[in-house]
């Protein structure tokens, strides 16, 4: 599945650059800029190459046509694509900055990086058989950009930040060819078992100094029942299967903003930003449209 080269490169990507892309210079580095952008570049390049050259090649070339996949994946889809787009902008803002850009700059430059990065992805959708062009997914990466756009050009720091958490489900056993057939393969492309978080810094929310400056609370929402994008299989491989409802999931829960634990190493200090990716593990409350109010000791 599609979402799942693109997650794998995204994450692969962000984790370098979280690392190397920390200490900020306050004059214009050529060095810097032309490492940034030639990364930037590099990776834009290889993304449309391999789209082109590799994914869509046992696929005949169409006409441009429309593909409205809102309702699918009870849009875990869709907040999958705004997450992506998220951290595509808030690497692309980090660079820039780590090359000397000004701040103005490095966020209307860098921080549209997720999406510029995710159009060429949907317009190729739309030009081959078997997929097309969602403007759900345009307007989910919309969102994540502006998501970060917006917070560091108003509050000068992301106050909320996009997070994700995983935990294997049991539907990828009854449909392993859509879910995954291991692991690996289901943490990219089982909805059941993702959970994205949008987590607030409470000292900016509520300013009290009795919070530590890296107590976050967290909202999450996930999907859960789901083996197929839109309504469940009735049989899988000639077998019948038992009905099974989808539901919703919604979460509340402690966080940590590992960024805002500071330390004199560079390195610590890049892999902390790293770990911002995802939600850290700890109590949760849940309320689904399936079993109600459960209580989590440790969600991950």
């Amino acid at each position: 599945m599609k979402r799942r080269f693109i997650f794998i490169l995204i994450l692969s990507v962000f984790l370098s650059i979280n690392i190397f892309g920390q200490s900020d210079s306050t004059q214009l580095n050529k060095k810097r800029l032309s490492i940034s952008v030639g990364l930037m570049a590099t990776t834009y390049t290889a993304g449309i190459l391999y789209l082109s050259e590799v994914w869509y090649k046992d696929h005949d070339r169409v006409p441009m046509h429309f593909y409205n996949d809102n309702a699918g994946w009870m849009q875990m889809d869709k907040v999958a694509h705004a997450y992506i787009a998220y951290h595509q902008s808030r690497a692309g803002y980090e660079m820039l900055k780590w090359s000397g850009v000004k701040e103005n700059t490095a966020i209307f430059l860098g921080g549209s990086l997720g999406f510029i990065f995710q159009l060429p992805i949907e317009i190729f959708d739309g030009l081959y058989e078997g997929y097309g062009f969602s403007w759900g997914d345009v307007y989910a990466n919309t969102a994540g950009t502006l998501l970060f756009m917006f917070q560091q050009k108003f509050a000068d720091e992301q106050i909320i930040k996009f997070k994700f958490s995983y935990f294997p489900s049991p539907y990828s056993k009854i449909n392993p060819r859509i879910l995954g057939e291991n692991a690996l393969e289901s943490l990219f492309t089982d909805y059941n078992a993702q959970t994205y978080w949008l987590s607030f810094n409470l000292n900016r929310i509520m300013p009290n100094q009795r919070f530590p400056n890296w107590l976050n609370l967290a909202v999450g929402y996930s999907g859960g029942g789901m083996l197929s994008e839109f309504e469940n299989p009735i049989r899988i491989g000639g077998e019948r299967v038992a009905e099974i409802n989808r539901y919703r999931q919604f979460f509340l829960s402690p966080d940590i903003d590992f960024g805002k634990i500071k330390t004199r190493s560079t390195f610590l200090n890049g892999l902390f930003e790293a770990l911002n990716l995802t939600k850290f593990p700890a109590p949760a409350v849940e309320y689904n449209t399936e079993y109600g109010w459960v209580f989590h000791f440790i969600h991950l």
